[in-house]
Formats: C-alpha cells, structure tokens, sequence
C-alpha cells in the first residue's frame, strides 16, 4: 500500500472511532458503543503504522475518561505490544523510505538506479517473510502477498520476482495461488521461455501432465521457431510422462524442424543409452547425425565421449579419420587434441608419435616456418606425459617452455618498432613476447625519448639554483655555473637579500659534480672563505669581505705582541684591520686536499678567533701564550 493509501486507511479508523463515541440513547448503546471504541483503539495501536504514538496516547486519554482504576489495567497489558509495533514500525520505515514510489514499470535495462530499487524491494520482502511482528501465520502470510503485489507495481517486468512470488505460493501450501501468479507472469513476459520452464514444472510436480503439456505446447508453437532447446526438454517431458516410445516418435518430428541442430540427436541419444539402456539405438542415432553434422566439431566430440564409453576404440579410431578428412584445419584443433589423447591412451608410443606427426602437418601446414615447427620439442614430451592436473616439470619450467615455443614462431618474423635498450636476446624481450602471444593483436606503447635530458644539478633553475655553488666565488653572473634561465640581476638580488655571512659563503661553495660532494673539499673552502665576523647585540655582520693581499703567517706573532703593549683608542683601527690580515693569511694558501692539514688549518682558525678577544680584553700574559701556541703548531 502507497502513502497515499495509508492516509486514506488512517482517515477511515478516525472516522469510524468518531463515529462510534456520538451520543447513544440508551445505556446498553452506550456500552456497546464503548466496547467497539475500545477495540478499534486496540487493534489500531498493535499495528506498526504511521502515527502509532499518536493513537497510542487517544487511547490512553480514552481509557482514563471512562474509569482511571480500569485504564490502568488494560494499559499495563497492551504497553508491551504497543511498543513492539512501534519498533517493528521504525524498523520497517528504513526499507521502505529506500523505494521509490514513483518508479514506473518499465523493462528493465541494467541503470545503477534499477538495481538499487530491486535490491531495496529485496530487502523489504525478506524483512516481511521474517515475521517481525510475531503474529500469526495468516496475518503475516498476507502482510507479504500485500508487499509483493505492491513490489509487481512497480517490477512488473522482471521475471525472478514473479517466479519468487510463485514458488512463495508453492512452498506456503497454496498451488492454486502460485498457478494463478504464473500464469499472470506469462501475460506479462510472453516470451520468456524461464517462466514457462518453471510453470510447467508446477503442474508435473503436482501431477498435472496434461497442464504441464499444454505448457509446453504453447512453447513449440507449430515447431517452426521452436528453439533445440525446447525440443530437448519436451523430449525429456514425454519420456517422464508418456514413456519411450512417445519420446522417440516426437525425436523422429523434431529432427524435422529447421532449428533442429546436433545437441537434439546428442540428448535423445544419451537418454536412449543412460536412461533406456539401449546402447544401440543411442549408436544408430549417433550415426544418423553423423551423415548431418559431420561438419560439427562438437558433435565429433560427443559421439566419441559415447564411443569411450562403449570402450570402443576401433570405432573411435574410424570416427576420427573420417571427421578429420572432412574437417577444414582451423576447425579441427579440438578433434585433433582428442585424437592425441586418445592414443595416449589406447595406443603404443608408435602411434602416438604417428598422430602428434599428422597433427603438426595438418595445422601448420600454412606456415611459413612449417619445416621448424615439424620439429619436435620438449613442449611435446610434457604433452604426452601429463594426466589431469600432474605434469612433469614445475610451473616455471611450463612458463619458460611457453615462452621458447613463441619465440620459436616468431624467430624470423622483424618487428615495426624494436623496444628501446633492450637486445634481440634479452630476458625482458622474452618477457614482451610472452604478453605478445597472450595478445597478439594489441601494440606496444613506447615511450617519447626524443625530449628526454641528462639529469645536471648545475641546470636547476630559481631558488633551488643556490644550492648549486660557484667554483669561482665571485658575484657577477658570467662566469658562475648558476644557470637560471633568468637576467643575471636576478641571482644578485637574491644573494644581496641574504645575510653577509650566509652570501659570502654562498659564493664560495665550490660546484657539486654528481650526486654527493667531496666532504673534505668542502671543508676546505668553508675554513678558507672570507666570512665577516658578526659583532654588536643585534648579531649582524659589520666587517666587510677582504679582497686585497694578506701578510704572511710570520706576522702574526709579532703583531699580537703590539696589540698587548698598546692599547690607546686612537689605533683600534689598525688592529682590527691587523686581525683582517691576519685571517686573510690563512685563507690565500692553496686548497689542500690532506685531512691533517685540513685539521692544522681548523686549529689556526680558532687560534685567531681567540686572539681577537685577547686584544679586546687586553691580557698580555695571554698574548705572549697564543703566539707560542701559533708557532708550535704552523711548524
């Protein structure tokens, strides 16, 4: 029932129980009419509905308007049941709010949309057949009829719900209701040959044959556009119903028809030799198809299958000389195959190789490397020595096996465009070829390479470019490696906008050839390159960078002895360009390669960083200490 239906239903109990609380003249009227509103109060409150709580709480303000001592009673007893209904109430408005109300009955056509309905009315009727509200079986067998008419309204044209709704009927006891469904579903799906299966079905189990039989006849029609099919199972019918003979004289109509194909002789032949045990007739009717379908591979394949049985080899061997006479090659593959085996079987090892020979020259006898592919291979020797799922050699030996046998076709055949990097004899070639014969129509995509580059650190462009230092050192654009693709103002506005310290040691960060550095050279230019001191409380560089000569090592000594004897204002000056010089000194010598003296020159360094605090704090002692320390350790 829609919504609208429910509305209508809610619409009508109101009414009545309106109806039923008018005045009444007489009291035993008023009695009856109290006892009849109390009923529809309680059938309505059990029933999981919409405005369940609504009617719940009229009819509690019903009970306590006649007598509060008897409402409190009836309420305790029907408390329970009202809030069943109300949870089955919410359980069942979860389904049902999935549906689409206003889906129309059309075929269907496979959108996401029709499935999701189907598969929401699915849920629906497995939550009825469920019996949520634990009635009886009455109420809840017509609570689901009533879903599955609603659910035809709108699936009107998919025959598993019909077949569902009928089978339902059958297993409840109710055969009279699942024919009238069936053949309801037959006026709707005409020509769906799955209903007419499944009613004819219902009639013979209950022993209807002749119902059944109609069923079928109307399946034939006049035999003209009867399917094999519908032959083979009528076949079958008859033999069930009528017995042999009447299946035989039918068999002898139906290979008549036009539709007749072989799997019509192949299923009256096997019900001949399995059900009747009349190997004979079953043989007679495999030959009389023969002379028919003697083009058939697969009737050849059967009527062998028959003749294995029989443990017939000699007819076995006949049937296939004269099918393979007449077979063309690109039809032949799977008699041959069965032939193979066969031998393998029944025959000695001469005649196996006999076959496998004649298989070879009657397959690739349009080849263009036939002479190679006559030859036998190892491939052959697996083949022959295999049974079921047993083989002879593991997995990997069948890949490399299979891989082999493709490169042997395809040994002369050149390809349009060879893949890149890879030679003639390669592993990955094999690889390639074995996806090739899986596939043999589809192409290989080959990279573009003509826009590919070699990867060089000294290429990058923008920022990243600064991780790439100069060998030279120096700040102009020409000549540095940076290779920004920009104006060359543009690298001195980004060293400008750094610290002095930071550009400073920017520049002199010698040029990275490959992925990693030389650690030690790096060292090396770190404790030779020219970076300001930072002095003052905001930490700033205030020294600025030192390109002219610097005196030599011997001067330091003498030098720091004038700074602890004079210490006047008036040449602060002169020292603190002193101490430019003299960590100038070191920093004019070669780049060294040595770790030790990479070490010498690390200690010489901080040697005169100590120096420069002895000359502001104006210790002699200590001045006299350093250059002994210098000379001990510059010798």
């Amino acid at each position: 029932m829609t919504r609208g239906g429910m509305r209508v239903k809610k619409r009508q109990e109101r009414l009545l129980i309106s109806c039923l609380t008018m005045l009444a003249q007489t009291t035993q009227e008023e009695s009856q009419r109290m006892t009849s509103v109390r009923k529809a109060y309680q059938r309505a409150i059990v029933t999981p509905t919409h405005h369940v709580e609504q009617l719940w709480r009229d009819y509690e303000n019903f009970e306590n308007s006649i007598s509060r001592a008897l409402a409190k009673g009836l309420v305790s007893e029907y408390q329970p049941k009202y809030n069943s209904a109300r949870a089955v109430y919410r359980e069942r408005k979860k389904y049902i709010d999935e549906i689409d109300w206003n889906m129309l009955a059309i075929p269907p056509s496979g959108t996401s949309k029709e499935e999701m309905q189907w598969m929401a009315w699915k849920r629906l009727l497995a939550f009825e057949k469920a019996n949520p509200q634990r009635i009886d079986s009455a109420s809840a067998n017509k609570r689901i009829v009533f879903t599955y008419e609603q659910c035809l309204m709108h699936l009107y044209h998919y025959p598993d719900i019909w077949y569902e709704y009928a089978t339902w009927h059958a297993k409840a006891g109710s055969i009279d209701s699942a024919i009238k469904v069936f053949q309801r579903a037959l006026k709707a799906l005409p020509d769906s040959e799955m209903l007419r299966y499944g009613y004819a079905e219902l009639e013979e189990s209950r022993g209807a044959i002749q119902a059944a039989k109609k069923v079928y006849e109307n399946l034939l029609g006049d035999g003209s556009n009867a399917s094999a099919l519908s032959h083979i199972q009528f076949i079958r019918f008859l033999r069930r119903s009528e017995g042999v003979e009447a299946a035989r004289k039918y068999f002898l109509d139906a290979r008549k028809s036009p539709n007749c194909t072989y799997h019509v002789y192949v299923a009256h032949a096997m019900m001949a030799f399995c059900l009747d045990k009349d190997a004979k007739m079953a043989h007679n009717v495999f030959e009389a198809g023969l002379k028919r379908f003697m083009h058939e591979p697969g009737y050849i394949l059967e009527y062998a299958d028959f003749l294995y049985r029989l443990n017939d080899d000699r007819n076995i061997r006949a049937l296939f000389e004269r099918a393979l006479s007449s077979l063309p090659p690109e039809e032949s593959v799977e008699v041959w195959k069965k032939f193979t085996q066969f031998e393998q079987t029944y025959g000695d090892l001469a005649s196996m190789l006999k076959v496998e020979q004649r298989r070879k020259e009657a397959l690739f006898r349009t080849g263009d490397d036939g002479t190679s592919e006559l030859e036998s291979s190892l491939q052959d020797v697996v083949s022959r020595y295999s049974f079921m799922d047993l083989w002879p050699c593991s997995s990997n030996d069948l890949d490399h096996l299979a891989r082999q046998e493709w490169l042997a076709r395809n040994i002369n055949k050149k390809t349009d465009k060879p893949t890149l990097g890879i030679e003639a004899g390669s592993a990955d070639k094999i690889s390639s070829g074995v996806s090739s014969n899986t596939n043999p129509l589809a192409k290989v995509v080959y990279p573009d390479t003509s826009k590919m580059t070699i990867y060089d650190p000294r290429q990058m462009s923008g920022p990243a470019a600064l991780a790439v230092p100069s060998a030279s050192g120096t700040l102009p654009y020409s000549g540095t490696p940076f290779s920004s693709g920009g104006p060359p103002n543009a690298l001195n506005d980004i060293l400008k906008s750094l610290p002095p310290a930071f550009a400073a040691f920017m520049t002199n960060l010698p040029a990275v050839e490959g992925p990693t550095p030389d650690a030690d050279f790096v060292i090396s230019v770190c404790l030779q390159s020219n970076i300001p001191l930072a002095t003052g409380k905001s930490g700033t560089a205030s020294l600025p960078l030192q390109s002219g000569p610097a005196p030599c090592t011997s001067d330091i000594s003498d030098s720091s002895k004038f700074r602890s004897r004079d210490r006047q204002p008036g040449k602060r000056k002169d020292m603190d360009r002193q101490e430019d010089d003299e960590s100038s000194t070191v920093q004019s010598q070669p780049l060294p390669r040595d770790v030790f003296k990479i070490r010498q020159l690390q200690k010489t360094r901080v040697a005169s960083s100590s120096r420069v605090t002895s000359s502001y704090t104006g210790s002699a002692s200590y001045g006299s200490a350093l250059s002994g320390d210098l000379s001990g350790s510059t010798g």
